[in-house]
């Protein structure tokens, strides 16, 4: 392998364990939008 080509793989598993770890440790905050949804009665089971 050419340094140039070790430089880069090395540089892309950095990258790629970076962001792997900045994922698992971000504290994302849930969303705040409710959200509403009219189901029609045909949905459900008639008993």
């Amino acid at each position: 392998m050419g340094m140039l080509t070790r430089v880069l793989v090395i540089l892309v598993l950095a990258v790629i364990v970076g962001g792997g770890v900045f994922l698992a440790t971000w504290d994302m905050p849930p969303p705040s939008a409710k959200v509403e949804k009219v189901i029609p009665n045909e949905r459900f089971a008639k008993q």
